[in-house]
C-alpha cells in the first residue's frame, strides 16, 4: 500500500515549517523535516532527508513545497529526484505537479538551476551589502542600520565577563544571569581569554 510523505526544509533555527505544512494541505502518513539545514548540504547528507530515504518505499508519494525544499544546487537537486525515482517513488512538487521520468525531469533540471541561480544571486546580494557596511562604517562610523561593527554586537564586554567570573567563582550559569547573556556566551567569552 502506497503511503503519501512530506518533507520539510528551513534553513535556520529560527524559521518554521508550519507554512510548508499548512500549503501542502496535512493528512500525510509520514513527515521529515531539516531544520535549521541549508539548501546547501546536500540532501542524502541531511539527517530527516537520509532518514527519510531510507523509509520510502516504491509506490510512496514523496511531497515537498518547493524544488529548492529539496536543495539549492542544481546537480544535488537532479541526483535526489533521480535516486527517488529510481526507487520507484513518485514526487509532488507543490503548485507544480508530479515529476515523472522524461518531459517532469526536464522541467526539474530547468527549476533545480533557478534554484542554484537563486542561491548564487543570495550570495551575491550578502556580499555587496558586507562591502557597502564597510564602507559606511569607514566614512561614517555607522552602519545602513546604525550599527558600529560588523556582525553580532558584544552582549557585554568579554573581558568583564571573565574577570567578574573570576573574582566570584561563578559558575557560567551565575555569570549568564549576572550579565543577561547566555550560557553559550559566557563559554565563548571564557574560551577567548
Amino acid at each position: 500500500m502506497s503511503q503519501r510523505i512530506s518533507y520539510y526544509r528551513v534553513s535556520t533555527q529560527d524559521q518554521t515549517i508550519e507554512s510548508q505544512r499548512h500549503a501542502l494541505g496535512g493528512s500525510f502518513d509520514a513527515e521529515y523535516s531539516d531544520v535549521g539545514v541549508s539548501g546547501t548540504v546536500p540532501a542524502m547528507e541531511r539527517p530527516a532527508f537520509g532518514e527519510l530515504f531510507s523509509y520510502i518505499r516504491k509506490g510512496d508519494v514523496l511531497h515537498v513545497y518547493a524544488i529548492d525544499r529539496l536543495g539549492r544546487d542544481a546537480i544535488d537537486v537532479q541526483a535526489t529526484v533521480r535516486a527517488l525515482l529510481a526507487k520507484g517513488v513518485a514526487l509532488e512538487v507543490h503548485g507544480l505537479g508530479r515529476i515523472a521520468a522524461g518531459v517532469g525531469e526536464l522541467i526539474l533540471a530547468v527549476l533545480a538551476q533557478v534554484a542554484d541561480m537563486e542561491r548564487q544571486r543570495i550570495v551575491e546580494r550578502t556580499s555587496a551589502g558586507r562591502e557597502r557596511a564597510k564602507e559606511l562604517i569607514a566614512s561614517t562610523g555607522r552602519t545602513q542600520n546604525g550599527k558600529t561593527s560588523l556582525g553580532r554586537p558584544e552582549a557585554a564586554n568579554p573581558q568583564d565577563v571573565r574577570e567578574w567570573r573570576t573574582s566570584t567563582h561563578a559558575s557560567i550559569a551565575q555569570t549568564a544571569t549576572h550579565f543577561a547573556i547566555s550560557t553559550a556566551t559566557v563559554k565563548r567569552y571564557c574560551a577567548e581569554g
